[in-house]
């Protein structure tokens, strides 16, 4: 802290504490503290150094030069309380899926109050601040409440601590979720339209935490018939060459401490003979072009008799009066006053 006075009649400079006790007088020191040392002193300048500072430091710093009247400056000194790296409470590992759990970010000695936040792989999440005093310091903490599930297996929860202080170097806290499932399984096969002779391989996937290993396969509800040329290799079965005989449900069951799950296969070997090179694929075609050529059919059925309908009309009425007219127009407008012809029949009693 520095100290200058532009026109000074050989009067000495004082630096004073919060507490009003004379640091320096001049270039006499007066308080017995170590942390405080003389940089410079003379009639126009008094600076002194203060280190390994402490809260106990802040506060309003005077600079006195004692002339009749005394002129003072005054500067005020802010302390930052740096906080302590976070802690993270409440992490049970391994966790079970559906289980409910509370995450707890604590950090302390922060002056002003820390902010913590939470992240999720890096993604920042939102937790529940709440912030309490202690002296001249604050603790800050921040809760996290999680609904665990499988996708939480092997997340990675940072907390981090934002403050004034810590813009160089950040503090932050992160812990891995370890979550135990029960299993899950799928069958993928290599080929979709299997024929005698190929080479088929099923995989069980099956995902669980602890690992399901080993699975086990089934054919029809019992053992695999043929150790041959169906080998179990982990979680895959494959058939070295497939015939009619394999044919049949084939399930793929895996386990933990936690639970059991399986997956059925329906295998139908295909005739290669019968099939032909594309066979579904012509089937399908087969099926869209009969589809087509029948509701072709009716569409012109339905236009012949519609047609042949009103044809039949105007003929009946060109003919109703046909008998007394010279020509076809003639003879349909006849026709047409003859329709109350009836009407004017006479009666004799």
């Amino acid at each position: 802290m520095t100290c200058r006075v532009e026109y000074n009649d050989q009067t000495s400079l004082q630096w004073s504490n919060p507490t009003q006790q004379t640091l320096f007088f001049g270039n006499k020191k007066a308080l017995r503290d170590n942390r405080i040392e003389l940089v410079r002193a003379s009639w126009s300048e008094l600076t002194i150094s203060i280190s390994e500072i402490t809260l106990a430091d802040e506060g309003m710093y005077t600079c006195s030069l004692f002339t009749m009247p005394v002129k003072t400056a005054k500067a005020y000194l802010t302390v930052l309380g740096v906080p302590e790296k976070p802690e993270i409470d409440g992490l049970t590992k391994p966790a079970l899926e559906g289980d409910e759990i509370t995450l707890t970010c604590m950090t302390h000695g922060s002056k002003p109050a820390a902010n913590l936040r939470w992240f999720r792989n890096e993604k920042e999440i939102k937790g529940a601040k709440e912030v309490n005093a202690s002296g001249k310091t604050f603790t800050v903490t921040s809760s996290l409440q999680l609904l665990v599930d499988r996708d939480d297996d092997g997340a990675a929860y940072t907390c981090k601590v934002d403050h004034v202080a810590l813009l160089q170097t950040p503090q932050q806290t992160t812990e891995v979720l370890e979550v135990h499932y029960a299993p899950r399984v799928l069958i993928t096969q290599s080929l979709t339209f299997p024929q005698e002779g190929q080479y088929l391989k099923l995989e069980c996937v099956s995902k669980g935490n602890p690992s399901p290993d080993p699975v086990l396969w089934t054919k029809d509800g019992g053992e695999l018939p043929d150790l041959e040329r169906m080998i179990v290799q982990g979680r895959e079965l494959t058939f070295s060459a497939l015939n009619k005989t394999d044919n049949g449900t084939y399930r793929c069951v895996a386990s933990n401490h936690l639970g059991t799950s399986s997956a059925e296969y329906i295998l139908y070997v295909y005739d290669p003979n019968a099939m032909g090179q594309r066979g579904p694929d012509h089937a399908l075609i087969g099926g869209v072009v009969a589809v087509v050529v029948f509701v072709t059919l009716c569409l012109i059925i339905f236009l012949g008799r519609y047609l042949a309908r009103h044809k039949g009309t105007y003929l009946t009425n060109e003919a109703k009066g046909a008998d007394d007219a010279p020509d076809a127009d003639t003879a349909i407008i006849n026709a047409e006053g003859n329709t109350h012809a009836e009407g004017k029949k006479e009666y004799f009693i």
